[in-house]
């Protein structure tokens, strides 16, 4: 499942039933519960219960009016008083012990007699693979969740790059235009770094941290440690293709050079060739599909699009139309709907 649906769904369930995603890691499970509970205007508990042991969950006994009782844990006591988003990460990798607890979690809503509030809402997730190592989950404990395997698309993240995530526009359009190297699908070899999408976020803040942000240094040789920065987080071949794409970048036009740069592009884009202003519309179709533009934004693009041929302003056209974006359909229509409407006249009475 995608993580567009996943969210809508996860989001719609009622406040019982408990959720278990499974994927490979890298992908951003974590974030994307984040990203539910805000959503659902809740604070979340994140807890790892790899690192956990059975008396982090259960809490340590104390004696209590000559009985000994196990005093509850804070964060246990926080999702029974008020509603929260209880997020169990990586409850394949915790000890048998842990494990029963959670289940009990997950079964009764409830841990040595404490209830989880009415809405509070408990989600789980996984790494799955054969490259991970794993204590195997019972089905007796999975059939109690909702369970859902994430298989994200770039499309996905590329919606969060540019939008949430306010990611540099380099690093995006690279993921564009060779999305294979977004994350790694084949067999993986001991060792290896291989690059997903926690790679390629971690990646660019420590680029920008270092003052190497790729916006700043594209078109030009790249300075010293900047391919060696990327090796430790993307892996080699990753790194050449995007070391590659950085130098070469100002022969590159992005969607986003279009529609937040276009006075200052503007002269260079319109002498570029045919095939480059094809791609260019491509480039804006695609982000069309991802993102919601602005006034300014679809402005610009129309404006860029009123310069070529009519054939190609048709093209334009009938692509923004099928990214079934109504927000942006209406605004590109806004600039040129009247413009398209006579081209096609014209080219009917030849």
């Amino acid at each position: 499942m995608d993580i567009k649906t996943f969210v809508k769904v996860v989001s719609s369930l009622p406040s019982d039933i408990s959720v278990l995603a499974r994927g490979p890691t890298g992908i951003g499970k974590s974030q994307i519960f984040h990203q539910i509970a805000k959503n659902l205007d809740l604070p979340i508990i994140d807890r790892r219960l790899s690192q956990m042991t059975e008396g982090d969950i259960i809490g340590l006994p104390e004696l209590v009016d000559g009985v000994t009782r196990f005093a509850p844990v804070d964060w246990l006591l926080r999702a029974c008083r008020e509603p929260v988003v209880l997020f169990l990460d990586e409850p394949n990798r915790a000890t048998p012990e842990v494990q029963q607890c959670a289940f009990q979690l997950v079964l009764d809503r409830e841990l040595n007699g404490h209830k989880l509030h009415p809405e509070t809402r408990l989600y789980a997730a996984i790494n799955q693979g054969s490259e991970y190592q794993v204590n195997d989950m019972g089905p007796a404990l999975i059939r109690r969740f909702w369970t859902v395997d994430i298989e994200p698309t770039n499309e996905d993240w590329i919606r969060w790059a540019s939008g949430e995530r306010g990611m540099d526009s380099i690093v995006i359009n690279f993921i564009r235009q060779y999305p294979s190297h977004l994350r790694h699908t084949k067999a993986f070899e001991p060792g290896k770094i291989y690059p997903n999408p926690a790679s390629w976020d971690r990646l660019e803040k420590s680029l920008v941290y270092a003052g190497m942000s790729p916006e700043d240094v594209c078109g030009e040789s790249t300075p010293p440690g900047f391919y060696a920065t990327c090796l430790g987080f993307v892996g080699p071949e990753a790194s050449l293709s995007f070391v590659d794409f950085v130098k070469n970048h100002d022969s590159q036009i992005s969607a986003e050079d279009i529609l937040d740069k276009w006075e200052k592009k503007k002269k260079k884009v319109m002498k570029l060739s045919t095939d480059k202003h094809n791609s260019i519309i491509q480039k804006l179709s695609d982000h069309c599909k991802v993102s919601d533009w602005n006034l300014s934004q679809a402005k610009n693009a129309c404006d860029f699009i009123r310069d070529l041929s009519g054939e190609m302003v048709v093209s334009f056209f009938n692509q923004i139309l099928e990214s079934n974006n109504v927000p942006n359909i209406r605004l590109v229509h806004k600039f040129i709907g009247n413009m398209v409407v006579e081209i096609v006249s014209a080219a009917e009475d030849l």
